[in-house]
């Protein structure tokens, strides 16, 4: 079984996760290879869970002020701000991957670990989708299996602005925002806390953590890819009625 290694490249919070629904179609009807793929964010996002309430959730207000996008995932899991973060999705057939989330989660989240520790850290996966580094959080993934695809995305935090992120998350009371933000700072770390190396080293490392074992080819998203991606950014990730729903 060959992979599909995708390299590096920052999209909108729209188009990265039309890419991620595009190519597991794809993938899904034999068109695509199983494949990974690295992305960062062109603009600051907010991407929030397949479950989650929007405005429960989000700042819409503060959102709109600073030009922050806001898009709904289709995985579960929390509403995470994205900015700078490299986030990777690996997609292929489910049947490459344990039956149990938890298995596939620890797995998968295993390549994360194995990058950090080429760049020197001792990482951990804690259950359900986490990954730690000294006791505090350093990676959230999320997981989704449809049409016997599995697709999870995750986002391994460079560098994290706490404050920022919680003017941009719904917090009402700002003494309870205090709390939460002094909290997060004790429980959330990023690569650059932990180790002095550049955005290139932790993509080597990454790409070195995913296909360690693996057969596979340095890519690029075909035509078709592309342009579903297109059709679900207007058809889907732009739309009210998508991002809206709950």
């Amino acid at each position: 079984m060959r992979w599909r290694l995708i390299p590096y490249a920052e999209n909108d919070a729209f188009l990265n996760m039309a890419i991620d629904e595009s190519v597991s179609l794809r993938v899904g009807s034999g068109q695509s290879p199983p494949t990974i793929r690295f992305y960062g964010w062109k603009s600051h996002a907010i991407s929030i869970g397949y479950f989650q309430s929007l405005e429960r959730e989000v700042d819409l207000e503060n959102c709109r002020a600073a030009g922050v996008d806001i898009v709904r995932r289709r995985t579960g899991g929390g509403a995470v701000f994205h900015e700078r973060e490299i986030t990777y999705s690996i997609i292929a057939k489910e049947e490459l991957f344990p039956k149990d989330i938890i298995a596939s989660y620890r797995e998968i989240c295993g390549y994360v670990i194995d990058a950090l520790g080429l760049l020197g850290m001792d990482a951990e996966f804690k259950p359900i989708n986490d990954i730690l580094v000294k006791g505090r959080k350093i990676s959230g993934n999320a997981q989704t299996r449809r049409g016997g695809v599995l697709l999870q995305h995750g986002t391994l935090l460079y560098e994290v602005d706490v404050g920022r992120m919680f003017s941009l998350l719904k917090v009402s009371d700002e003494k309870i925002r205090d709390k939460m933000i002094s909290s997060a700072k004790e429980r959330v770390t990023s690569v650059r806390q932990q180790a002095n190396v550049d955005m290139e080293d932790v993509l080597a490392a990454l790409e070195k953590g995913f296909t360690q074992g693996r057969e596979y080819d340095a890519g690029e998203l075909t035509e078709g890819e592309l342009a579903g991606a297109r059709e679900l950014v207007e058809s889907r990730y732009k739309k009210q009625e998508w991002n809206g729903m709950r």
